[in-house]
């Protein structure tokens, strides 16, 4: 195998716990995946990234993990992840797992172990401190420093009278990187899966691994008052030092594909440091730059509105990203949503134009270059949550984000937040048929499904030759089994209209052919010159050359000389 065979890749993203239930017990499993890897190879990929399916106790959807080595029993065995990754490669798909490197369970041996005693062996396996007593004469946290799902990034424990810190979820102690039995630890865990026969890694929160350990407060709000500080824990210098050993000790053992998540907070220079072939490290690095460009970002309240994608923000930040990593000669993986996202559609398309608004987006994406990543569902236009409850919505985030807003806004309010951008949007159960549950499970799945999966399913759309699944396999085999695939896999990248508030418009040019492709992201009809060249895809069955329908994409394929440039 080669090391980069990803670069003839399309990679699809299962969160296991929602893509298709063997057992009838309402959730997905290791059985469902290998069920439908005769599913995964119609549509055409050949890698999948699974999320974790570890023991947990399922305070965050199975990323609190209380054995990094085994299989949870609701999920299925050890066997059936071996049977997985043989039967996946014997239909020529790689294999990439969560490897999730921030934090624990507070249910994981290493923990119990950790806050019985200060003088316990594992007790430097997580990041411990005193507290702190405030001007009211109260007991509070160590320092000011914010978590990500709200409130303060520390907990109490009363076995030894001291606060852990968690930048997530309560449940989740961060484990401590600077100690380096805990590294040995997790290096083992890389092995242990990689001995199994895996291809590689998703890294999760891999940005989070370096810490200011002097704890000092952040000046970024009062010493009393939560400070949202990322720079405190996020891509600071010495997790590089962590990931080098780790490619050193285990990595450049193994043919293995390595991608960081490492969020919004990092930028190109971040990533070639991640990405540094001097001091190996990692192979890729996920960031979210490109996931909000619709208005919606770092909005404290959201409030019901139509969205509209920002095209010039899109536009801005797929040049940053994609042209100043083919620059720099760096590998760069390419994708709309992930698991802790709202849905494609919902961010990107339009549910009033779904056939052709899911169909633009698989034509844009799959002709990008880089990595590409299909988070399931998205190739049959799943949508946001249409909850009508707070309780509807389960995630650990969702649910503290209503604990922390319900005493200013209405439940009203707080659910036209969380429809828009709670992380439930990414977890709904996959909708395989307009039978009873969506043919995801014979019993009530553990998080409620979307009524409209009684016309978004696989099952009506893997038959309709117009369908948004239909246009993922048809650009899937464009992209890696035509005459034109070296210039999606190869081409270069560059943008033909910087300026266009509505049509985003690129090139890939391969030798001494290019692929145009141009896309309107808007719900009306657009004029815009339409080039001169041979149509090889688009979303409507009749078009014009004189602009663009609503949500129109169209490929064209031309010969490239200095006069088309």
């Amino acid at each position: 195998m080669q090391k980069d065979w990803w670069k003839t890749s399309v990679a699809y993203q299962i969160y296991i716990r929602s893509f298709y239930d063997s057992d009838g017990d309402g959730m997905g499993d290791l059985r469902g995946i290998i069920e439908k890897l005769g599913y995964l190879k119609t549509l055409g990929i050949n890698a999948i990234w699974i999320t974790p399916f570890y023991p947990s106790p399922l305070d965050d959807n199975g990323y609190d993990i209380s054995d990094f080595m085994a299989v949870d029993p609701s999920l299925g065995t050890l066997d059936e992840a071996k049977e997985l990754i043989e039967k996946a490669h014997s239909l020529g798909i790689k294999v990439l797992l969560d490897y999730v490197m921030n934090q624990t369970s507070d249910e994981h041996p290493w923990f119990i172990e950790s806050k019985s005693s200060v003088d316990n062996p594992k007790r430097s396996y997580y990041l411990w401190a005193p507290g702190r007593v405030n001007p009211a004469g109260e007991r509070v946290e160590p320092n000011n420093w914010g978590a990500f799902f709200g409130g303060p990034a520390w907990n109490y424990s009363p076995e030894t009278d001291q606060y852990y810190m968690k930048i997530f979820s309560d449940k989740m102690p961060d484990i401590n990187w600077d100690y380096e039995p805990l590294r040995k630890e997790m290096a083992q865990v890389a092995r242990f899966w990689l001995d199994l026969g895996v291809d590689g890694f998703r890294m999760d929160a891999i940005a989070h691994l370096g810490r200011d350990l002097s704890f000092k407060n952040s000046k970024l709000a009062g010493p009393w008052e939560l400070a949202y500080d990322w720079s405190k824990f996020s891509n600071r210098d010495v997790l590089y030092d962590y990931l080098h050993e780790l490619h050193k000790d285990v990595f450049q053992h193994y043919n293995v594909l390595t991608i960081g998540e490492v969020g919004g907070g990092a930028k190109l220079p971040d990533a070639l440091k991640y990405v540094n072939k001097e001091r190996p490290a990692i192979d890729m690095v996920f960031n979210f730059d490109t996931v909000w460009c619709n208005g919606l970002e770092n909005r404290t309240i959201l409030k019901p509105e139509k969205i509209k994608v920002n095209v010039a923000e899109l536009r801005k930040r797929l040049v940053y990203w994609l042209k100043g990593s083919i620059e720099a000669g760096i590998a760069f993986p390419m994708y709309w949503t992930n698991h802790d996202h709202p849905r494609a559609l919902s961010q990107y398309g339009d549910i009033n134009f779904h056939q052709v608004s899911g169909r633009l987006l698989a034509m844009v994406l799959l002709s990008l270059p880089g990595m590409i990543f299909i988070y399931n569902g998205e190739e049959i236009g799943m949508t946001n949550v249409d909850y009508q409850s707070l309780e509807d919505f389960k995630d650990a985030s969702s649910r503290n984000f209503i604990r922390d807003h319900k005493h200013k806004y209405t439940s009203e309010q707080i659910m036209t937040h969380l429809r828009y951008a709670g992380r439930d949007n990414g977890h709904l159960p996959f909708q395989w048929s307009n039978t009873k549950y969506g043919g995801f499970s014979t019993s009530e799945p553990y998080l409620k499904m979307n009524d409209n999966y009684q016309w978004i399913n696989a099952e009506d759309q893997m038959n309709d030759q117009q369908s948004i699944w239909s246009m993922y396999r048809e650009m899937i085999q464009l992209r890696l089994e035509s005459d034109y695939s070296s210039i999606l896999t190869q081409g270069n990248f560059d943008v033909l209209d910087h300026q266009h508030p509505d049509v985003f418009v690129f090139v890939r040019r391969y030798e001494n052919h290019e692929i145009i492709t141009l896309a309107n992201f808007r719900d009306h009809y657009v004029q815009y010159p339409i080039m001169s060249g041979k149509v090889l895809q688009s979303n409507y069955e009749t078009y014009d050359h004189k602009g663009l329908q609503p949500y129109e994409g169209r490929l064209i394929w031309r010969e490239y000389d200095e006069k088309n440039s």
